[in-house]
C-alpha cells in the first residue's frame, strides 16, 4: 500500500491545531499557540494565513521532519457558500471568498488559506474537507413556516460524515447505503438524518434550533424571545450573546466558567438542580432524535452518538433509556477533526472517491 503523508491544519483564535499523518498513523499532533498582541496587528483574521503558515512550517523544521515528503496539505473547512459533502480542493474562487470573508469572518477561514500557503510552497494539492457549510437538505425540510426566513443546514459536517462512515463500516455497509441518525453532542449540538451518504435534515444548532447545550439556547418560545428582544434590556449583539455563549447549562448552573462543568461527576451526585438541568438536556436531545426519525420513515440502521459530551457515559444512559427502542445506538466519544480531515484527503489521494471543484456561483 502507498505511503502518503499528510498535514492537517485546524485554526481556532489563538491556536492552530496540526497534526502530521502517514496514512491513517499520526507522526505528530499538537497545537500552536499564539501571541494575541500579535494576531491583534492583521486587520482582519483571514490575513493573518502568512503569518500562521510560516509558524507551522518553523515547527516542523524544528522538529526534524523532512517536508519533501508531503503528498497533500489539509486544511478546515470555512465560511463558504453551501455545498454538497465531500472533498475540496483549495482554488482561486474558494481562496478569493475567504479572503474577502464574503460569507462572514471566522477563524476556519483560515484553513483553506493556510493549506495552499504551503501546498504551493512544495508544489503539493491543497483541500478542504466537509465544511460546516454542508448543504444536503431536502426542500421539504428548508421550509420554515414563514416565507422570509429559510431554514440553513449548518452543523458539524465533518464529524457527522466521519462518524458515518465508520459505523456504517462497522455495520458492514457502505455510507451510501445505510440510514442513519447521529447526534453531535459538544459546545453545540446537532442531530442529522443521514440517508445513503447524505444529510437530508439538521438542526441549525448554532442560531438556535434543537435541543439547549452548554452554553447555547436551542430553539426557544418566539413570542418570549421577541419581546426579550424588544425589552431594551439588551442591544443586538448583547441578544446575540446571550443566545449562544451564556445561554444553556451554564445559564442554570452556577459554575465559575465551562471548563469547571464535568458533566459526569454532576450526574453522580444524583438528585440535585443541575442533575435536572442535565437530565433535561438529555431529554431535549432524545425528543430530536425522536422527531428525526420520522424523517427516515421509522427505517434506522442506528443512532450515533459523538462529541464531547459522549464521554459522560451517565448522560448517554439518559438518552439511550429514551431512544433504544428505535434503533441500536453506537457511541463514539470527541470530535477528531484532524483525524477526519486526513481520512478525507486519503479517499482522494487512494482513488476512492472524487475530488470535488469548488465554484463560486450560486448562493
Amino acid at each position: 500500500m502507498s505511503k502518503f503523508r499528510i498535514l492537517v491544519i485546524n485554526p481556532r483564535s489563538l491556536v492552530t491545531e496540526i497534526a502530521l499523518y502517514e496514512n491513517e498513523v499520526p507522526l505528530i499532533i499538537d497545537d500552536l499557540s499564539h501571541d494575541s498582541d500579535k494576531l491583534a496587528e492583521f486587520p482582519s483574521v483571514a490575513s493573518q494565513y502568512k503569518f500562521r503558515a510560516d509558524e507551522i512550517l518553523s515547527y516542523l523544521v524544528n522538529k526534524g521532519i523532512n517536508l519533501s515528503k508531503l503528498a497533500a496539505v489539509c486544511g478546515r473547512g470555512g465560511l463558504l457558500k453551501p455545498i454538497d459533502g465531500g472533498t475540496y480542493l483549495v482554488n482561486a474562487a474558494m481562496r478569493k471568498e475567504l479572503l474577502e470573508q464574503t460569507r462572514g469572518e471566522h477563524p476556519s477561514n483560515l484553513g483553506a488559506l493556510i493549506a495552499y500557503e504551503i501546498g504551493e510552497h512544495f508544489e503539493i494539492p491543497s483541500y478542504i474537507v466537509d465544511p460546516v457549510v454542508v448543504d444536503e437538505m431536502a426542500d421539504i425540510a428548508k421550509i420554515s413556516g414563514y416565507p422570509k426566513i429559510t431554514r440553513k443546514s449548518i452543523f458539524h459536517a465533518l464529524n457527522h460524515k466521519a462518524t458515518g462512515r465508520r459505523a456504517a463500516m462497522e455495520l458492514g455497509k457502505k455510507y451510501e447505503d445505510v440510514q442513519l441518525i447521529i447526534a453531535h453532542l459538544g459546545d453545540g449540538i446537532t442531530i442529522g438524518a443521514h440517508s445513503n451518504g447524505r444529510v437530508i435534515d439538521v438542526n441549525n444548532g448554532l442560531n438556535g434550533e434543537g435541543p439547549f447545550s452548554i452554553e447555547r439556547s436551542g430553539t426557544l418560545p418566539h413570542g418570549d424571545l421577541v419581546d426579550l428582544c424588544y425589552s431594551g434590556k439588551f442591544t443586538y449583539e448583547e441578544m446575540k450573546q446571550e443566545l449562544l455563549y451564556h445561554s444553556g447549562i451554564m445559564a442554570y448552573i452556577d459554575k465559575p466558567s465551562r471548563g469547571s462543568l464535568d458533566i459526569e461527576e454532576e450526574l453522580k451526585k444524583g438528585d440535585n438542580p443541575s442533575y435536572h438541568i442535565i437530565e433535561a438536556l438529555a431529554y431535549q436531545v432524545a425528543k430530536e432524535i425522536g422527531s428525526v426519525s420520522t424523517v427516515l420513515l421509522g427505517e434506522v440502521d442506528a443512532i450515533i452518538l459523538t462529541g464531547e459530551l459522549a464521554y459522560s457515559n451517565l448522560f448517554v444512559k439518559l438518552i439511550m433509556e429514551r431512544v433504544n427502542w428505535i434503533a441500536d445506538i453506537m457511541v463514539y466519544p470527541g470530535e477528531n477533526e484532524r483525524q477526519s480531515l486526513a481520512q478525507g484527503v486519503l479517499r482522494v489521494l487512494r482513488k476512492e472517491e472524487l475530488v470535488k471543484e469548488y465554484e463560486s456561483k450560486g448562493v
